[in-house]
């Protein structure tokens, strides 16, 4: 794959959704000649239980409705810290995505700012973190670190966000090395694109690598006290990303983190643990309010944001997704995601008998 020049969709139009889980066989076919980029993408660890469960696991809980609460409308908007936002609705770090659109985070950038929301670029993203900035200039964004053994070059990596202007720093804590993705041994997959944000300290950009050779460089190991190192190093908040339990959640709070990211990186990890969205519950009951909650892994409606919400999560984070946006529509397609889960969204939050943000989180769900 990476023998070859690599291209990647130049797609830019408005994406017709009549819902998110359609979008993946239109991704597939539209990648049929680049199979391993599309495995890449959309494949999970091992059997893909987890990433299965991830969206199973949200028909588990049942939204009881309040009907004779006079409300004709929604208000999606919220807020993080100081910052506004139009909907809870935030995107996941999600590497490489130059995999999918010839113009990768850039228009990742554009489409999420105009739905008013959180853009996050990774550590191994397509595009440097300093264009990801200019693209959306009067938007926020957050930088996702793949901690490296070597703290040069996380100090490094960091100067180079915050002189971005990132406003925190996304701590990925359960890949310290790559889940075993079947389809990327199947396809032999190899980044066929360099990743500029490693270029200019480390021996190489990741291009012409497997994704073992990727994680290779990532820290064996991360201890609470990272947590505070990276603090310093950023003068920034600091999201601990990859918690699925409440212990873990008390330690990273206790070591100072700013924010907890329930995930389970989208079932791409360690395959046979639970859903991102049956922990959900306990780890915000533990860390009762102390800090923001984020949630991702499995969200596919809105009907599962309203529920992730009303489970104690703060703001509810999403990957594939907006990966199949950019590749059928560019920036634009990844608006018209957020829009099409922001329409399920109001939907459900009407019909449920709550007009805010704040109502949904106040919502009990029943089991």
């Amino acid at each position: 794959m990476n023998k070859k020049k690599y291209e990647a969709s130049t797609a830019e139009n408005h994406v017709e959704i009549v819902n998110i889980a359609s979008l993946e066989k239109r991704v597939q076919d539209h990648m049929s000649n680049e199979k391993g980029a599309f495995g890449y993408i959309r494949g999970g660890a091992e059997d893909e239980y987890t990433m299965k469960q991830n969206t199973e696991a949200f028909n588990k809980a049942k939204i009881m409705p309040r009907v004779i609460q006079g409300i004709d409308h929604a208000d999606l908007s919220t807020k993080l810290w100081d910052i506004d936002l139009k909907t809870p609705i935030i995107q996941a770090p999600s590497a490489a995505q130059g995999l999918a659109h010839a113009k990768g985070e850039t228009d990742t950038a554009k489409g999420v700012a105009a739905a008013g929301s959180i853009f996050s670029i990774s550590t191994y993203a397509s595009t440097s973190v300093e264009d990801a900035a200019a693209a959306a200039p009067d938007a926020p964004q957050f930088f996702q670190l793949y901690m490296s053994k070597d703290d040069k070059f996380n100090e490094f990596l960091i100067k180079k966000a915050v002189a971005a202007g990132v406003k925190a720093i996304v701590l990925t804590v359960d890949s310290t090395l790559g889940g075993y993705r079947e389809a990327d041994v199947i396809n032999k997959f190899q980044f066929p694109l360099p990743m500029p944000n490693l270029a200019g300290y480390s021996a190489g950009d990741g291009e012409g690598k497997g994704i073992s050779e990727i994680y290779a460089s990532a820290k064996q190991g991360i201890v609470p006290a990272d947590i505070q190192k990276i603090k310093d190093m950023s003068g920034l908040p600091v999201f601990v990303k990859g918690i699925q339990s409440p212990d873990d959640a008390e330690l990273a709070i206790e070591f100072g983190a700013d924010g907890i990211w329930v995930s389970n990186h989208g079932g791409r990890q360690l395959d046979g643990g639970p859903a991102s969205f049956d922990v959900l519950p306990d780890i915000a009951d533990r860390v009762d309010k102390r800090v923001p909650i984020v949630f991702d892994s499995g969200v596919r409606r809105g009907e599962h944001v309203f529920k992730a919400l009303a489970s104690g999560a703060d703001l509810v984070a999403i990957g594939r997704p907006i990966i199949y946006g950019l590749n059928l529509g560019g920036a634009q397609g990844v608006t018209d995601v957020i829009d099409h889960l922001n329409m399920e969204l109001s939907i459900t939050m009407q019909l449920a008998g709550t007009k805010t943000i704040n109502e949904v989180k106040n919502t009990d769900l029943y089991y």
